[in-house]
């Protein structure tokens, strides 16, 4: 480097700014990685939130998932079938029926990975999409959020399951699935939220 050529200096590190009664975001004071998992991390935030209070936060950092509404109305418009996972959930102790879903790996975009799962765990593909809805897990320690794609006009192929995933295929008429989510029969939350809000758009659509 040239004599009179002066290095950059170092940029100063910004301070945090306190939280104020209007503030929308938190300020984070401390943050450490707890654990690290090939599916997701914990973090231990020390944070002022809005309004002002001050605390530590036990956060599980996701990715992001999709999820899966894969429709056919080829046999029954008025009533279509629904396509549906039977698989075991550790976590759970027990047998689920659910729509299928996946993770969203990093730099990838949501449609593409609700495809590829739905390749991946059914081998069906979809010639129609459309996306439903976004929310939250379960915000209160968890950061994933969960994008809900429709899937329509399906045609089957060979699927690519995960080595750990064991996934029966099971088609169930709309009809059906909503009297076994009103008694209790469905226990997981995507597929009840996604199969409301998939039938209340069904409904309001003109005949």
């Amino acid at each position: 480097m040239p004599k009179s050529a002066k290095r950059p200096s170092s940029p100063t590190p910004a301070r945090p700014k306190p939280a104020s009664q209007s503030s929308t975001r938190a300020t984070v004071l401390k943050s450490k990685i707890s654990f690290q998992g090939k599916v997701f991390s914990v973090v231990t935030d020390k944070v002022t939130e809005p309004g002002g209070v001050t605390s530590t936060r036990d956060v599980i950092r996701h990715n992001g998932s999709v999820v899966i509404l894969a429709v056919d109305a080829s046999q029954n418009p008025a009533d279509p079938s629904i396509l549906l996972e039977r698989q075991y959930r550790y976590a759970a102790g027990q047998f689920l029926l659910e729509l299928p879903a996946g993770r969203i790996e990093p730099g990838e975009a949501p449609l593409a990975a609700a495809k590829r799962e739905l390749i991946e765990e059914t081998g069906f593909r979809a010639r129609r999409w459309s996306r439903l809805v976004r929310y939250f897990a379960s915000p209160g320690f968890l950061s994933e959020t969960m994008q809900v794609f429709l899937a329509e006009d399906i045609r089957p192929g060979i699927a690519q399951p995960e080595p750990d995933e064991k996934i029966s295929l099971v088609h169930v008429p709309l009809s059906e699935l909503l009297v076994q989510i009103e008694n209790g029969k469905i226990l997981d939350g995507k597929t009840i939220l996604s199969t409301l809000l998939f039938a209340r758009t069904l409904s309001g659509k003109p005949a």
